[in-house]
């Protein structure tokens, strides 16, 4: 028997949180970027959010945003969705990035809550609305209480599911139970936003997946999702737990994952580049510790 999951996956199934590249001299590496979302695409990426957390958004300016979904428009074709990381701290800024990535050629935009003013539930509710209701591109909310300080509270994420293109949801708040509630309740598409969760919420019904591991080891994060789908979920689960040891390499070890899919990229001779400040490059020791997380993880074959 085969899974089908509850909700219509709108972006695919299996997406990465791509890095942003930049050429040594700190400035935007569109070509580096071309050749990474293309490799990750080949190896089994359904989609690519760019300019997200691990994009680092923060530090890029809004004609870079824009001009990494031309060039990675440019390299992928239609071979993979395109889903444009817009979120600001305001609501006006966030509504123009909205614009600029549908004019680039974007298939939704990612929007995280409003960070630092830390808005009531009713503002954030309004703020999404008037992002969604700005341009004809699908949204992904993105719920990370941990970075903004602002939950999207499970009953906000009811009523915003009654948006036509309110669509999907990033995942990082940590309240499976809170997921289960609005996944029963809505048609809303969620994608697990931490990797150790992949599984846990495939199995209950999400869409899939927004991954930062998957910048380094796609084919592997895919295979967890592909043998559930095939019904084997004993073969799922020792597939997570066998990329468990990366996961914990790569975002918990007190970098951000920018910080270390960037050190790991690099060792494994791909396109990254430097992080730009305030984020610091990873040391020898924690580079060497992703090391030897990644080579175990890819001691044991192909996908399995």
């Amino acid at each position: 028997m085969t899974y089908a999951p509850s909700s219509a996956p709108p972006f695919g199934r299996a997406l990465c949180a791509m890095i942003t590249p930049f050429t040594e001299e700190g400035a935007l590496d569109l070509d580096g970027a071309q050749r990474l979302a293309d490799r990750l695409v080949r190896e089994g990426c359904d989609g690519l959010v760019l300019s997200g957390t691990t994009g680092e958004s923060p530090t890029t300016s809004d004609a870079e945003k824009a001009a990494l979904v031309r060039a990675v428009r440019e390299a992928v074709g239609d071979r993979a969705a395109l889903v444009a990381g817009v979120g600001t701290a305001d609501t006006r800024h966030t509504v123009e990035l909205t614009l600029e990535a549908e004019k680039a050629g974007a298939d939704g935009v990612l929007v995280v809550t409003p960070y630092y003013s830390r808005p009531p539930q009713d503002a954030l509710e309004a703020h999404f609305r008037e992002v969604a209701d700005a341009s004809g591109l699908p949204v992904m909310l993105y719920d990370i209480p941990g970075r903004t300080g602002t939950r999207i509270e499970p009953d906000t994420m009811v009523r915003l599911a009654g948006h036509p293109r309110i669509v999907a949801v990033k995942d990082c708040s940590y309240d499976f139970l809170g997921t289960q509630k609005v996944l029963s309740r809505t048609e809303l598409a969620y994608y697990a936003g931490c990797d150790e969760h992949i599984l846990a919420l495939y199995a209950v019904g999400a869409a899939g997946y927004v991954s930062t591991v998957a910048n380094v080891a796609p084919a592997r994060l895919r295979a967890i999702l592909d043998a559930f789908d095939a019904g084997d979920t004993a073969t799922a689960a020792r597939l997570q737990r066998r990329a468990t040891p990366l996961i914990e390499a790569m975002m918990s070890a007190g970098l951000p994952g920018t910080v270390t899919a960037k050190a790991l990229l690099t060792h494994l001779g791909h396109p990254a580049g430097p992080v730009r400040p305030p984020l610091r490059p990873a040391d020898e020791d924690t580079v060497s510790s992703l090391r030897e997380a990644y080579d175990t993880l890819t001691s044991h074959g192909a996908r399995h």
